[in-house]
């Protein structure tokens, strides 16, 4: 196990990382790892009215237990470590770069705050049973096969303890034919970054894996949808 994994005092255990099956996420990791440098600015154009929306959402309280699932270029993360200053926020990204350079910067931000971020695989998440008060995860699911989507949900619903909060935010539909369109062809010519919109199939997963949604509010910016859900367990 990496020095830094060990270091962290609490629900980690060791990854295997022999047992990842190469889906589209290997390609995704790659995709990502390349663009590292200049999605924040896509995440702040696009993102984060609907990461504001889904932390209010939450009732994130300063003294949780929190994990980010793909934190990306760290925009959310970032919230939720200023949200529990005093509590513990992990994070995770399947780009060791993107998580690379989040964890940098929010140690650089926050050096006094309990904060880490790793390079970890969603569908197998490197902690103990029921470490979590909350889990956010935003726009991932679209980016995965079906198999990891239930993967992913799965290890969600090991790691979050129970009447703990799920923040997930999809991919709108558009009202506009137009934006629709456009995104089914983004997604056919670049599947690992664009992913595909998952209107009916999201919550159809989501019960299959133990969780009903209990709150959802459409959220748009710059044209772009999201669908900002918040979870429970079933």
């Amino acid at each position: 196990m990496p020095p830094l994994l060990k270091s962290l005092d609490t629900d980690l255990v060791a990854l295997n990382r022999d047992r990842l099956p190469q889906t589209i996420a290997a390609k995704t990791r790659r995709f990502y790892d390349v663009i590292s440098t200049i999605y924040p600015l896509s995440s702040y154009i696009f993102h984060a009215r609907a990461h504001k929306v889904a932390l209010e959402m939450a009732g994130v309280r300063d003294g949780m237990q929190v994990l980010e699932i793909a934190t990306g270029s760290g925009e959310m993360f970032r919230k939720l470590v200023k949200a529990n200053g005093s509590g513990k926020t992990y994070g995770i990204d399947i780009s060791p770069r993107m998580a690379a350079r989040t964890h940098k910067q929010v140690r650089q931000d926050f050096p006094k705050a309990k904060a880490h971020c790793h390079a970890v695989d969603a569908r197998y998440l490197p902690f103990r049973p029921n470490s979590f008060d909350a889990v956010f995860c935003c726009y991932l699911l679209e980016l995965l096969s079906r198999d990891d989507i239930i993967l992913m949900l799965s290890e969600v619903h090991r790691v979050l303890r129970r009447n703990g909060s799920f923040s997930l935010i999809l991919i709108g539909s558009n009202e506009s034919a137009f934006f629709n369109g456009l995104y089914e062809v983004a997604g056919s010519i670049i599947p690992a970054f664009w992913g595909r919109q998952m209107q009916a199939e999201g919550a159809e997963i989501l019960r299959a894996a133990g969780f009903h949604i209990q709150h959802e509010v459409l959220v748009k910016q710059s044209g772009y949808s999201s669908r900002v859900l918040q979870i429970v367990k079933d």
